[in-house]
């Protein structure tokens, strides 16, 4: 048996889908349709600031390990903002850029970063990680929303972690949307009962659609739903119908649209993504404005669904403290962090600990304003 040997591959079609998914279980952001669905789509390309590195192990022919590397020009698509350190070097004639990033892009989804059976193999991709960032000379290397035993791993290896917050709803069993109801406060329960209410009095009616039952008309559908809402809020859409249409050909079992329609002619869309324990809400829009609309779309829909399924979790995505009066409780999310500079990397890890009990903080006030009548 040969020993394992360290590729760099620009092209996830050098890489076999089976061998890969082996390795990725049953994370849809880290499937190999998701991935390639970015890479062939332009979403996530050098032109965009994404030049993909996948670094992976191989021996005598088989996959050992994986991690999805990126080589980055700039900051966007991250959702871990690190546009303040990158002005910092620029102010001190350094270059920030490129960097690499171990991540999914434009998504903030927790999952595995070193991706192997073995936590042998994983130590070593990340130890290869490292060595690589250092020999291609780049300012860093972050690696975001690992979960807890690689941040573990990542700890270990000195790279410096970072926290943050998003909002998750819980579902312990309810019977139906209206015992989960009961379990809020009644300011809580009384201000989803009248949004949802003026949804229905509005006249809009919703439906739920998983992606084997959803035709490339409602799939298109939802594309110019979302560009149209990244663009009233001056936002260049990340994800181009293109994507959207191989996400739907490629991983239809694991994909749910929400269209909401009035008068017989469909108005919003939101995608999300589901396994059998979590469902993760990514993106929506709206081609009209309605009171309520986008937390009906977005998440009492993703609810009824969950709660219909047995689904244990929402993950409701990034930022949004809009959700705790929905029922979404916060949790904490962690990124690592090395940077090559000595003096920068110390002053990073100051800012960290500072940051790191701003976030504390922050989780307690908001686990005192929790919407439930008594504590999950």
């Amino acid at each position: 048996m040969n020993a394992p040997a360290l590729k760099i591959i620009e092209n996830l079609a050098d890489i076999p889908a089976a061998q890969w998914d082996a390795l990725a279980g049953n994370d849809p952001f880290l499937s190999h349709a998701y991935l390639y669905a970015l890479q062939e789509s332009g979403c996530a390309t050098a032109q965009f600031g994404w030049q993909a590195q996948f670094l992976t192990l191989w021996q005598d022919g088989k996959l050992l390990g994986a991690m999805p590397l990126y080589l980055k020009m700039n900051s966007y698509g991250e959702h871990v903002f690190d546009f303040a350190w990158a002005d910092a070097y620029h102010r001190h004639g350094l270059r920030y850029y490129p960097k690499l990033v171990c991540t999914v892009p434009y998504t903030p989804v927790t999952g595995a970063r070193l991706l192997a059976e073995s936590p042998e193999v994983r130590g070593l991709l990340l130890r290869s990680a490292l060595q690589f960032a250092t020999e291609i000379g780049v300012s860093s290397l972050h690696c975001l929303f690992p979960d807890e035993a690689d941040t573990l791993l990542m700890q270990q290896q000195g790279m410096m972690l970072r926290q943050d917050v998003q909002f998750h709803w819980q579902n312990p069993g309810y019977r139906d949307f209206d015992a989960f109801l009961v379990e809020l406060s009644r300011d809580k329960r009384k201000r989803i009962k009248q949004e949802r209410r003026k949804v229905r009095e509005a006249g809009i009616q919703l439906q739920c659609i998983t992606g084997e039952n959803a035709t490339p008309d409602q799939w298109a559908f939802f594309a110019a739903c979302y560009a149209h809402t990244r663009q009233q809020h001056h936002s260049p859409p990340a994800l181009n119908l293109d994507f959207f249409m191989r996400i739907g050909a490629s991983m239809p079992q694991q994909a749910l649209l929400v269209i909401a329609a009035r008068d017989g002619r469909p108005i919003a869309s939101a995608l999300n993504f589901f396994t059998q324990d979590v469902l993760y809400g990514r993106s929506w829009g709206a081609l009209e404005y309605h009171p309520g609309l986008h937390f009906e779309t977005c998440y009492y829909q993703a609810i009824e669904f969950c709660i219909a399924r047995k689904i244990k979790t929402f993950e409701g995505g990034a930022q949004g403290e809009h959700k705790l009066a929905r029922g979404f409780l916060p949790v904490t999310t962690k990124s690592a962090h090395w940077l090559a500079h000595p003096e920068f990397s110390r002053a990073v890890e100051d800012f960290l600990k500072l940051e790191a009990s701003a976030v504390s903080q922050y989780m307690d006030e908001l686990n005192e304003r929790n919407p439930f009548k008594h504590q999950p």
